[in-house]
Parts: structure tokens; C-alpha cells; sequence
């Protein structure tokens, strides 16, 4: 047995690389962790080999960045995994990383997640306190990650902070920035920090600030937030006065116009001018009653002919939407064409809108994922629909999607109860609701999709027939 000790990712792969070279199996290697004690004596008999070159093998560089990130990782027994990964890699296993299920790999992808997340617990909760030395400000913090991943997020620091010199202690290994380098030393007990100073006053101000009462769920601020760091976050004393003060905060927020200062009526055109669809379009291009116009590309308003008869309302704008300024035109509006066409529904014939009239979304590199308007952008964004509605002759409406059901039939409908049903809104005797097409192109089979389309194809039938006086009592 060939036993070696590995201290980093960089020990690991030379060692790896001779043993993989020297063909000597998984079976016949123990690779110990810098940490891990031994009694026997290292065995290096047929180890320390070069490389040899008809040996030669080739590592797919999605398992050397997996390994990379595998190595921060505790477990102790991850050396060895490593090593029989590679090894199966590079003998009959070449596509072994794309079988998920495999013991080995499901292994080492919930190492790298375990590590990928406490790298951003680090970056989230580390809070530098104030010092003097020899006449210089440092800022010292105090971390207890779970992993060994001091190496790794470092230099996310020392970006972040490269004007200001400082240390973040924790008890494996530490980690100091003077503005040019990182110096790495060894670790240090929590009570080697400092305890507190004036930027704690700073923290709890802020945290205090960006608190909402309105979202409360403590067990997912718990795993968010874990609670064995709280001694070293100054916010965390405040916690517990923010949760007593929740309710009255709350009945704050409800009270006050919609959570901000503004409605979308405030950009309505002036009492002189005509009211017409294309007036309020032109009005709606200014509205800044919410966040959602500093993010969004441009507003997306109605469209469709103020005869229409049937109006469908979506929540909000996707990415082609805010793109090409016109709603339902992505996948989820051609989805919706197709289920038209088969309702025997001219969208010529329908005035098409959504209940907020700018995409909201997160960036996930190039790609622009869609986020649920909350309620109070949805509430200060409904009277362009009052408004629209207003304007239109129409008999029947139909609400694509939850959000859209809860802000124009009422807060407690459920669609997954109520899809489909003839109910009276504020707005119409003939309204119902169905699945809004975006979410039925999420559904995970081909079955599924097929089955909930069928559904909004009758939803679709549904309200064709409204349009007939005898369906629903005037």
C-alpha cells in the first residue's frame, strides 16, 4: 500500500499525476490529509517515478476545476476520491462526470456544492472591527468557515477591500492584506479577535434599514444565516427587537400609498389631453412609480383595438417582451398564439396587457432570469390596467397566471382550485383565469406540457363562449 500526505490541490495533483503514470491502481493507494494522523510508516515503494511518456493520459478539464474546488473541502477522504475518479476517467470511464447517479461523482459534486456555498457564507459574513497599531488603522475579523477555504476566497477580499490593510483570522489558517500581498499564516482562537468598535453601529444601522417585516420566515434566515455566526455579526443583536417591532411595521407599510410615494396614476396625461390607448401608452413611457423602469429596457404596454372583447392579462413582460416593446411575442406568447388559433380567438381581435408593464428580472451571466413583481410594485402599477380597462368594450376577461388572478379577481383566489371557472370580478360579470403559457413551457415532460396545454386550450374555449349574453347572467 502506497500511502502519501496531501497538503493542497497543487500536492494532490502531482502525486496523482506519477501514480496515475506508474498505473498504479486506486486499490493499492491511501492518500492522507495533512491533518489526518497515521501509525504506519509512509510506504514510497514505486511512487517517486517520473511521468512517463508512454504512460501519457489525458484529464477532461471539467474534473481538474471540479478537483480544484473538491480540495478546499474537510473530508479527509477526499484525496482518495479524487484519485479513484481520476483513475476511472482515464481508463474505460471517459463520460463518467455525466453519469450523476454514479456514487463517486454524486460524491464529489456535493463536496464542491458544500464548498461553493461556504465560500459565499465567508464573503457574506465577515465583519472587520477597527484597530490602532503603531499609529495605523487595521481592520481585523474573526471567521469559522466549515471548510478550509481561507486560500480560496482571499483574494475576493483583497479586491473588495485593496485600500485598507487587513486580517481575517480563522481557526485553521489565517490570512492578512497589507494593499500589495496576501500573507498567510496559522490559525487563531476566536478570543484572539477583538471584540467590538464603532463600525458595529454602522452594521446594525444598516441591517436595521434593508430589514423587512413583511418577509419574515426565521427558519430561512436561520439557514441563510446560521446562527453559529452570529457572535461575530453585530447585527444579529438586533434581531430579536426587529422581530418584536415586526406587526407594527407591517401595519405601517399597508398603510402608507402602496410602500412608496407614487402611483402610476401620478403619470397619467393631463385632464386636457385626450384619453386614448396610444395617449396612455405615451404616458406610461415616463412612469417611475416603482424600481422596476431603472432596470427594465423600456415600458411594455397593451396592445390591441379598443373594440376588443376579450382582454388577457399577464403578469409582467419576459426578456423578448422588454426587448421589442410589445407583450406576448417570446415563447410564452406563441405558445399562447398557437392555443388561440385553436379556440378559434383572432389575437388581432383581443387586447393583450400584463398587470406590471416593465420586466423585472435577475442577470445570471448573459442570461436575464424573470422574478416575481412583489406587491406593492404590483399595486403601484395597476391603475395603467384601471385605466386601460377604462378604455376598452370588453365583455370577457381572462388572468394568465396566479399573480395576475390574485391582483384583478381577488388576493385569496386559487388558480390551481379555481382555473377555468366563470367568477365576477370588479372589473367584469365574465372573468376567469388559466395557466399563464410561461409556465406551462417550465413543465419538466413533454406529457405534462401536452396535458396543461389541453387545459388552456379549454380555458380559451371557456371564454369564446362568453362572449355569448346567455353564458354568464347580465
Amino acid at each position: 500500500m502506497i500511502q502519501r500526505t496531501v497538503h493542497d490541490f497543487s500536492d494532490w495533483r502531482e502525486i496523482a499525476r506519477a501514480l496515475r503514470s506508474a498505473q498504479v491502481p486506486p486499490s493499492e493507494v491511501q492518500l492522507l490529509s495533512n491533518a489526518e494522523p497515521t501509525l504506519f510508516a509512509l510506504d514510497k515503494t514505486g511512487f517517486d517515478v517520473a511521468p512517463s511518456t508512454t504512460n501519457a493520459f489525458r484529464v477532461p478539464k471539467q474534473f481538474l476545476s471540479l478537483a480544484e474546488q473538491v480540495a478546499y473541502h474537510r473530508d479527509p477522504t477526499r484525496w482518495n476520491l479524487l484519485y479513484r475518479v481520476l483513475w476511472r476517467l482515464t481508463t474505460d470511464e471517459r463520460a463518467l462526470l455525466e453519469v450523476i447517479t454514479d456514487d463517486d461523482v454524486y460524491s464529489l459534486m456535493q463536496m464542491e456544492k458544500a464548498v461553493r456555498r461556504d465560500a459565499h457564507k465567508m464573503k457574506a459574513f465577515v465583519r472587520f472591527r477597527e484597530l490602532q497599531q503603531n499609529g495605523e488603522t487595521h481592520y481585523i475579523a474573526w471567521h469559522r468557515p466549515d471548510h478550509a477555504i481561507v486560500k480560496k476566497v482571499a483574494p475576493f477580499f483583497a479586491r473588495r477591500f485593496r485600500g485598507m490593510n487587513w486580517t481575517i483570522l480563522t481557526p485553521d489558517e489565517s490570512v492578512t492584506w497589507n494593499q500589495s500581498e496576501l500573507t498567510y499564516h496559522a490559525g487563531t482562537p476566536r478570543s484572539a479577535a477583538p471584540s467590538s468598535d464603532e463600525l458595529e453601529d454602522l452594521w446594525r444601522t444598516y441591517y436595521a434599514n434593508i430589514f423587512n417585516p413583511a418577509r419574515i420566515k426565521v427558519k430561512a434566515m436561520k439557514a441563510e444565516m446560521p446562527v453559529r455566526h452570529w457572535a461575530t455579526l453585530p447585527e444579529t443583536e438586533i434581531i430579536d427587537d426587529l422581530l418584536r417591532d415586526a406587526p407594527r411595521r407591517v401595519q405601517q407599510m399597508i398603510s402608507s400609498p402602496e410602500g412608496y410615494s407614487q402611483t402610476a396614476s401620478d403619470y397619467f396625461p393631463s385632464a386636457d389631453a385626450p384619453l386614448t390607448l396610444a395617449t396612455l401608452a405615451e404616458a406610461a413611457k415616463t412612469c417611475c412609480a416603482c424600481d422596476l423602469h431603472c432596470q427594465a429596457t423600456q415600458v411594455v404596454f397593451g396592445q390591441g383595438p379598443a373594440r376588443a372583447k376579450v382582454v388577457i392579462v399577464g403578469e409582467q413582460p419576459g426578456d423578448q417582451e422588454d426587448l421589442a416593446g410589445m407583450p406576448f411575442v417570446g415563447p410564452a406568447g406563441q405558445l399562447l398564439d398557437r392555443a388561440l388559433a385553436a379556440a378559434g380567438l383572432e389575437r388581432q381581435a383581443i387586447y393583450v396587457t400584463n398587470v406590471v408593464k416593465h420586466f423585472k428580472y435577475e442577470s445570471q451571466g448573459k442570461r436575464r432570469l424573470h422574478k416575481r413583481p412583489d406587491a406593492r410594485e404590483m399595486r403601484a402599477c395597476l391603475p395603467w390596467f384601471d385605466a386601460e380597462w377604462e378604455l376598452l368594450d370588453a365583455q370577457v376577461l381572462l388572468c394568465l397566471g396566479a399573480s395576475a388572478a390574485t391582483s384583478l379577481i381577488a388576493p385569496d383566489f386559487r388558480i390551481q382550485r379555481q382555473r377555468g371557472q366563470w367568477v365576477v370580478s370588479r372589473y367584469c360579470k365574465r372573468t376567469l383565469a388559466s395557466w399563464h403559457p410561461a409556465s406551462i413551457l417550465r413543465l419538466p415532460t413533454a406529457e405534462l406540457r401536452e396535458a396543461r396545454f389541453a387545459e388552456l386550450l379549454n380555458d380559451l374555449r371557456t371564454a369564446a363562449s362568453g362572449l355569448r349574453s346567455d353564458v354568464v347572467g347580465d
